[in-house]
């Protein structure tokens, strides 16, 4: 990472300056490389002659001026992206001139063309620290400034930043520095209010755009041209207005940003990002071809989540990387809160039991785990942590700390928050102390138990029954020797019975779980009910544990017997996580799926649990018994796919995930029909995604290869049609193929989602005999890439590469080994410590399948 600012620069530096203002001026009129980017920076320091520096990265720096002296520019430091600024004055202005980088990797300023019609389209991803690819600025998110930008560019494309522009001049066609000739708009941006770097941004290109007003909020949404038809924009600006009124209502201040337009760009690296008034998307939420509601459902939180950051984060901003997780913990935490209660989505809570806390759950028992409050020492160490720990481990502690305060008090504390704090940066303690304020409680305690320890604790019920009735009921917490903390839970237990077919609640207490062990005295003489669920309602964070009978009770049908989501969710996600800590066998939770899929009708909690029984087969199962698993899991869901209600969710949630465990020939046959028309499900339409979903099946069975791919990309010739044509090629199960796409990727020349698609085929699970020789490979690899790219892109290579499909001793074995030879920076030892964990789990899992066969 170029820079690496650290800590401890950064707060040398803000205790130095005071930034006042930006002025930031582009042309983008000058070639397909490079964009001149003039930046003029007004700034105060408190210890006049002292000397700091300013960021820019990939630039051609061909003038700098600091009040009225040139300086020297080879002092130019391209490979840190700095350039030192001496002999300070209490007063200072700064204007740098230069050539920036248009980049491909998704960072910074980014450009993209269209294969459809081979129009231009820029986005700019600045998180953590990537504005000053764009412009020279001091990058670190506490010296907040204004920012007046603007835009010469081509006089056909739209550009939107983060304030509404104050006027668009069109200028008359004339040679560019470059010989090009066209027409050209120069855009000027009114200033915006005071705002860290991280958060501007600029989008401009041939981009549809529809508008709208709520509230006298300037809406617009933004697509390419070529997606315009696809956009739905109606449901997009129905949960934008939903979330206004939520927001507003709660917070108690009104949206500080003007105008509000919601951007989904090409080839973007995140799911979202909370520019202040220009919130960029991954582009897949538009959709071109159908898609569940969970999909629906997901793209509504990713609006929400980035619609609360324009209070928390954007108009009050974290000093520094150490509380990231107040900024994405917080929007998630408030995006599910304002989907339950403002939206058609009432089961949020469901969704996120199953799939937010699955990720922190699995993110909190990796090797790398920390706690929520992380140590952040300088950029590289954040990168890493935008994690299931950062996001929804943090998430879910402050839906436990909601319950600890109450609701009403929380969001007091909230509103008082943002009114002493507005346009300013802070910590966590600002935080705490006014929620501390508003519900009359000591935090200190639960800060240090959730914030500033790791791991996840494991609660169990034990107990003893006489004549049919608890005689003793404890709750059994525990922690492993490396993270011992045992915490305070506030949690529900939920006593089930199943009568008339329907397993319903008989009988719920709520009290303190303290310590290792936690008497129950409301629950002695009553009657042993069906089924024991701690933590009902999902009040807590922590993994539980199913006694014997409750856990036969769901294998013997009772996980179809449920009269409600959340706690069948609840049981689906402590049936998974038995079965990741090797308590539970993988075939038994085949099993389970297999009887109780068709009763699910939370389409977030069915897809997610039919890609978990998928990943255990092919990761968890005993190697003996895998191909038997694989049949199980795919008879079940052909016979799922016939009984599902035509054009249903399930009905198409049953084909992806059939398509995804079909390997034989039957199998892949029924897939092939479903493709070439002759034998397509009532009610299943056949369009482009899905073709691409049975192609790439089909290729992996070794059904369809080159000639095939290339005549569906003849057919799809769009940008997501060449990443799926990518994906397909490396999916071809020969050695041929794996080693074309592994000289691609290490190449590093694909662009940033071509490069994750051809990843994506490589590691084909189908097919891991194939990888073999690419374990040594990518070990030699690894260090040079981590060095050499830019940080998304590295550790797309050190993540999606590593060899997680060789679940054998000797990958956990080199992987030890390159870290004691090769010493890499603590990121990267992070990720391959994290594959080395996943390998050593499933080695683990497998042995425990293999005994219960």
């Amino acid at each position: 990472m170029a820079g690496n600012l650290t800590r401890d620069e950064a707060r040398e530096r803000a205790r130095l300056l005071k930034v006042e203002s930006y002025e930031v001026a582009l042309d983008l009129t000058e070639g397909e490389e490079r964009f001149e980017s003039v930046t003029k920076v007004r700034f105060t320091s408190t210890t006049p002659g002292a000397s700091t520096f300013i960021d820019l990265h990939g630039a051609n720096v061909r003038k700098v001026t600091l009040n009225g002296t040139d300086l020297d520019v080879s002092a130019y430091d391209a490979d840190k992206g700095r350039f030192p600024l001496p002999s300070l004055a209490a007063s200072n202005e700064l204007v740098v001139d230069a050539d920036c980088t248009y980049m491909r990797t998704g960072e910074g300023l980014h450009r993209f063309v269209d294969p459809v019609d081979q129009k231009v389209y820029l986005h700019s991803q600045f998180e953590t620290a990537d504005a000053h690819r764009m412009y020279a600025c001091f990058d670190q998110p506490d010296l907040k400034a204004t920012f007046q930008l603007t835009v010469l560019a081509p006089a056909n494309w739209e550009v939107v930043s983060n304030s509404a522009p104050t006027g668009v001049e069109d200028l008359p066609e004339q040679a560019g520095k470059h010989g090009t000739v066209q027409a050209a708009k120069r855009w000027q941006f009114a200033p915006t209010p005071v705002i860290s770097t991280y958060i501007t941004a600029l989008v401009a290109g041939h981009y549809h755009k529809v508008t709208s007003e709520h509230d006298g909020i300037p809406l617009g949404i933004y697509c390419r041209s070529s997606l315009a038809e696809h956009l739905d924009a109606d449901n997009i600006l129905e949960v934008t207005r939903q979330g206004f009124d939520f927001f507003h209502r709660v917070f108690g201040v009104r949206y500080p940003f003007g105008k509000y337009d919601q951007l989904f760009v090409p080839e973007f690296n995140a799911g979202a990002m909370e520019n202040a008034g220009c919130v960029t998307f991954l582009e897949d939420y538009v959709f071109r071809s159908r898609v569940t509601d969970a999909v629906v459902e997901r793209r509504a939180e990713t609006i929400l989540h980035e619609m609360a950051h324009m209070w928390f984060g954007d108009l009050v901003t974290m000093r520094w990387w150490d509380d990231l997780w107040l900024n994405e913990s917080f929007a998630t935490y408030m995006s599910v809160l304002a989907q339950a209660e403002s939206t058609r989505w009432t089961k949020a809570w469901t969704t996120f039991a199953n799939v937010e806390k699955s990720w922190a759950y699995r993110q909190d028992q990796l090797p790398s785990t920390h706690p929520i409050a992380a140590d952040i020492p300088d950029m590289q160490a954040v990168e890493v942590n935008f994690d299931g720990i950062t996001y929804a481990k943090g998430a879910a502690v402050l839906k436990q700390l909601v319950a600890y305060v109450g609701l009403d008090n929380f969001l007091a504390g909230v509103r008082d928050y943002f009114a002493e704090h507005a346009w300013g940066n802070t910590e966590l303690e600002d935080l705490l102390g006014a929620l501390e304020r508003t519900s009359g409680r000591d935090l200190s305690s639960w800060s240090k138990e959730w914030l500033e320890t790791s791991w996840v604790n494991t609660l169990r019920p034990e107990f003893e029954v006489s004549g049919g009735r608890f005689t003793s009921f404890d709750v059994v917490q525990e922690a492993p020797v490396e993270h011992p903390t045992l915490r305070s839970h506030r949690i529900a237990i939920g006593l089930y019975s199943m009568a008339g077919g329907e397993l319903t609640r008989t009988k719920r207490v709520e009290l303190d779980v303290v310590g290792a062990r936690t008497s129950v005295t409301q629950l002695i003489g009553e009657e042993q009910p069906d089924l024991v669920l701690l933590n009902d309602d999902d009040l807590t964070y922590a993994k539980i544990r199913l006694d014997a009978r409750s856990l036969r009770t769901l294998v013997d049908g009772g996980i179809t017997a449920f009269t409600e989501s959340l706690p069948r969710a609840l049981c689906w996600a402590a049936a998974w996580d038995m079965t990741r800590d090797g308590e539970m066998s993988t075939r038994d939770y085949v099993k389970l799926v297999v009887s109780g899929a068709a009763t699910i009708t939370d389409i977030t909690v069915l897809q997610a649990v039919l890609r978990q029984a998928r990943l255990a087969v092919q990761q968890y199962a005993d190697p003996a018994w895998r191909a038997e698993g694989l049949s199980l899991l795919a008879t079940e869901l052909r016979a799922l796919l016939g009984s599902a209600a035509p054009g249903s969710d399930q009905q198409l949630s049953f084909l992806q995930a059939y398509a995804a465990a079909a390997t034989s020939e039957e199998e892949l046959a029924l897939l092939e029909g479903i493709l070439d028309g002759t034998s397509v499900p009532d009610g299943v339409t056949v369009d482009a995604d899905l073709r691409w979903t049975l192609v790439r099946a089909l290729v992996s069975g070794g059904r369809l290869g080159e000639a095939d791919i290339q005549a569906e990309l003849e057919r799809d010739p769009t940008a997501k049609g060449e990443r799926s044509a990518a994906e397909c090629r490396a999916s071809i199960p020969t050695a041929a193929a794996k080693e074309t796409a592994w000289a691609q990727i290490v190449g590093g020349e694909l662009a940033n989602h071509i490069a994750r698609a051809t990843i994506g085929g490589f590691q084909d699970p189908h097919h891991p005999e194939l990888l073999a020789p690419y374990r040594d490979k990518y070990f030699a690899e690894v260090g040079r890439i981590y060095q050499e790219w830019t940080f998304d892109q590295a550790s797309t290579f050190a993540v999606g590469c590593f060899p997680s499909l060789l679940i054998e001793p000797p990958t956990v074995q080199a992987a030890h080994d390159f870290l004691a030879t090769a010493q890499p920076p603590q990121a990267l030892r992070r990720l391959v410590l994290e594959g080395a964990d996943g390998v050593r789990r499933a080695l683990r899992n497998r042995e425990k399948d293999a005994a219960s066969a």
